[in-house]
């Protein structure tokens, strides 16, 4: 029976250090899931900074385009416009040379051929 109570005691003093070996591993199984679970929640709050962000960015971009485009087209209309005005001085600049000539041709003395 001595043996019997020894053989007993010996299982039981394993049982107890494998169920105390279980119970440290589950503890350190416990921290790593509150570290996991502390850097999830961290990345999440990191992408929602990122996220609006890139909002924030994306409206922005979106406002500077259509104010680029705005510009475009009040440049190439100002140049149009710009462009007309030259060719339309051009036009009065030969009017006027050729007019001025005539009006020398007029006023110029004749010259008697005698």
């Amino acid at each position: 029976m001595s043996q019997q109570a020894a053989a007993l005691q010996t299982f039981n003093s394993e049982l107890i250090k494998v169920l105390d070996d279980l119970h440290s591993k589950r503890e350190g199984l416990n921290r790593h899931i509150r570290q996991d679970e502390e850097e999830k929640e961290r990345l999440q709050q990191d992408s929602q900074v990122l996220s609006d962000k890139l909002r924030r960015v994306s409206e922005n971009l979106s406002q500077r385009l259509a104010a680029r485009a705005a510009f475009d087209r009040t440049i190439a209309e100002t140049e149009a416009a710009y462009n007309t005005i030259l060719e339309r001085a051009q036009s009065l600049l030969c009017v006027l040379k050729k007019e001025t000539d005539n009006l020398s041709r007029a006023t110029e003395p004749r010259r008697n051929l005698h």
